[in-house]
């Protein structure tokens, strides 16, 4: 299983370290989502009946050590807003106050996020998240495992997507988005009809 899951992994740094992604396409294959950015766009959006459910997602809490998984009851029926970040990301800093408004203005009508915080030294990682007053959870994950498990885009840091109730890919960001664009795809999805295929 350990020599499958390396090439993976390394796989998912070299894209990321690359910052580019390549590929015409995004498609649904199987049961899961698989992704490639359609003529190097930086913000895509999927309708309802093009979208697979993505990869399980879980790891480690930064903050407290403790397992965490999008599967978690926590997360169940409501639309996730997955927010791919490090403390040394110049873009991911200048977000953050944009993420955690838009966090606090959704979170009742069905929403959550959840972060999952890349090559980063945890204590600089934990005082990112306490300089910033960010409300949510993210996973720690410094050498990409949980980011590797994901088949949405993983070679921009930020990324942000935006998953349905079903937690099926509805918006991509492959950039640094602002509160006013994340919060108007946020609420769009939340409004969506129950059951939406």
């Amino acid at each position: 299983m350990r020599k499958f899951l390396l090439p993976a992994v390394l796989s998912a740094l070299i894209l990321l370290i690359s910052g580019c992604s390549t590929g015409d396409d995004a498609v649904a294959q199987g049961n899961t989502f698989q992704f490639v950015s359609p003529g190097g766009q930086t913000v895509i959006t999927y309708e309802p009946a093009d979208r697979k459910p993505i990869a399980g997602l879980e790891g480690e809490d930064l903050v407290s050590g403790q397992p965490l998984s999008l599967s978690d009851a926590r997360f169940a029926d409501k639309v996730v807003v997955i927010n791919v970040w490090g403390s040394w990301c110049g873009p991911c800093r200048g977000e953050a106050d944009d993420l955690e408004r838009v966090y606090e203005d959704n979170r009742d009508d069905g929403v959550e996020f959840l972060g999952i915080n890349l090559r980063d030294d945890r204590n600089s990682a934990k005082d990112f998240v306490i300089d910033r007053n960010v409300g949510f959870p993210s996973i720690y994950d410094f050498p990409g495992l949980s980011l590797a498990a994901l088949t949405t885009p993983t070679s921009v840091v930020p990324t942000t997507i935006v998953l349905d109730r079903q937690h099926r890919p509805a918006a991509v960001f492959l950039k640094a988005v602002s509160d006013k664009e994340l919060d108007a795809v946020v609420k769009r999805v939340a409004a969506e009809p129950a059951g939406t295929a």
